[in-house]
């Protein structure tokens, strides 16, 4: 990485700004993201048997991840409103975390990539598994939400991580 990269999101002045991608092609692109909400065993226990009061905390939270993803433009102020056409949020119900394992990926063919997208699948998904399990236990962690890969667009390929 340069020393001192330009950031694309400020003006010659230093002012925020949004990016104008008008002159760029569209291309397929695709981002996956990833984090977990670390829990007690007995809190995991209850999402793996349905035995929570709220509901199927896996299924809320995967309607919840996908809307989001939906919305990142709103939640996001410099970010692009894309037509998504695919995301999904996948669960591991993971016992040497001891918790929950989640993983989205979005895809579009744009001007920009989908990035944003992703991670906020994730982060949201992991704040509605919180929310439905909060009365169980509310010392679970959010944590590790990062970027594992992206594909398409004029900074090419970006593996973090294999799956």
């Amino acid at each position: 990485m340069p020393e001192n990269p330009k950031l694309s999101h400020l003006d010659e002045s230093g002012r925020a700004r949004m990016v104008d991608v008008a002159a760029k092609p569209d291309s397929e692109r695709s981002a996956t993201a990833r984090g977990e909400v670390e829990m007690r065993p007995e809190t995991l226990r209850l999402i793996r048997e349905g035995a929570l009061k709220k509901g199927d905390v896996l299924t809320v939270a995967q309607v919840a991840g996908i809307a989001a993803a939906k919305r990142t433009a709103d939640l996001i102020p410099f970010c692009h409103a894309l037509p998504l056409h695919h995301v999904s949020v996948d669960f591991e119900l993971d016992e040497t975390l001891p918790g929950v394992r989640i993983t989205a990926t979005a895809k579009t063919t744009g001007k920009t990539g989908v990035e944003m997208e992703a991670l906020t699948a994730v982060a949201v998904a992991a704040l509605t598994i919180y929310d439905m399990a909060k009365a169980a236990e509310k010392t679970m962690r959010i944590q590790n939400i990062r970027l594992v890969e992206k594909h398409g667009g004029q900074s090419g390929d970006v593996v973090n991580e294999y799956k």
